[in-house]
């Protein structure tokens, strides 16, 4: 018996990432970069860039935005962690994930639910789209 199974000893369903991701989707309250900005704006809202570096340094940040590389979100959020950040100090917490199309922060926003962060959310269209939206950007100063 080569077949994985799960805990309880049930074979998990199996789907492709396309699907996987509607359904993810279809359970968030996804926002538009402008919903997002006046949200963080009136302190309603904490924004968190899971971008890696490398992006952070082509395209630039997102003023106020907390950094948090994805692979570090889960710890750096919760607010039961030894290693969460100090915003992340309420489950009531407004959490606005993106990263850089709004594909893996949906993703991310799944694990956050988890975790009892019951209003995080991802932005839509990720840093691009906030960027194309003509929102603040920090960018980025070429070394001299």
């Amino acid at each position: 018996m080569s077949e994985e199974r799960a805990a309880g000893g049930v074979t998990p369903e199996r789907v492709g990432i396309d699907e996987l991701l509607e359904q993810v989707r279809a359970g968030i309250d996804r926002i538009e970069p402008r919903a997002a900005h006046e949200a963080f704006e009136a302190g309603d809202a904490l924004l968190v860039d899971t971008r890696y570096a490398a992006l952070r340094q082509r395209d630039g940040l997102i003023p106020g935005a907390l950094v948090v590389e994805r692979n570090e979100l889960e710890w750096r959020l919760d607010p039961l962690g030894s290693h969460r950040a100090p915003e992340a100090d309420s489950h009531d917490l407004r959490v606005v994930v993106l990263c850089n199309e709004g594909y893996a922060s949906s993703l991310a926003v799944e694990s956050l639910r988890r975790l009892g962060l019951h209003r995080a959310t991802d932005l839509i269209g990720g840093f691009q789209a906030w960027k194309a939206a003509g929102l603040p950007v920090l960018l980025p100063t070429s070394p001299a």
